[in-house]
């Protein structure tokens, strides 16, 4: 019987570890990188994409006139709804590994159950603490004499990007390689 609740404490600690991985991964800098091509003069495709972000909430940060480079930044807020998810996942975690340790030490009593009252909220707390930061965007206009029209090279948070090419694709006659939208990440 001991070995049973030995094994299962072992199970539980490794699914505490899986949700430790789960909030870092959930709070992960996705920076990229993307070269965006487009038909349109280069002006008139800096211009709708600097309305389009500061429509979002974007904020322009200046730029560098020398290397071609706008800079924006804008604060990210984490996810309610997944907040409120990672806080149950570590409620019931917690409550899980106090009733083994329960099962344990029954000497303890029921105080190892206080164990949901510290995982449920500590785990949303520190999703949204990671979560919440100050993003940036930059844009860098690319010299292509081989194409007409204009290249941008585009660094941001990967949703933005997805964001940017599926709204301003068919205005701007924006296109990418397409690596974003394909990409399972």
């Amino acid at each position: 019987m001991q070995a049973t609740f030995s094994s299962t404490l072992l199970l539980t600690i490794l699914l505490a570890i899986g949700l430790v991985f789960f909030l870092r991964a959930a709070s992960k800098d996705r920076t990229t990188t993307i070269d965006v091509h487009s038909s349109k003069p280069p002006l008139e495709v800096l211009d709708g994409i600097t309305h389009w972000l500061l429509d979002r909430g974007w904020k322009n940060n200046g730029g560098d006139s020398d290397k071609q480079i706008l800079r924006f930044q804008g604060n990210v807020n984490s996810s309610r709804l997944l907040a409120v998810f990672l806080s149950v996942l570590g409620g019931l975690g917690a409550g899980c590994l106090g009733l083994v340790i329960i099962q344990l030490h029954p000497s303890f009593g029921w105080w190892p159950l206080l164990l949901s009252c510290l995982g449920g909220p500590l785990a949303g707390i520190i999703y949204r603490q990671r979560a919440s930061r100050i993003e940036a965007l930059e844009m860098r206009l690319m010299n292509s004499p081989e194409r007409i029209g204009s290249v941008l090279r585009i660094r941001a948070h990967r949703d933005e990007l997805i964001a940017l090419e599926n709204e301003l694709s068919k205005n701007l006659d924006l296109s990418s390689d397409g690596s974003l939208l394909s990409s399972p990440i």
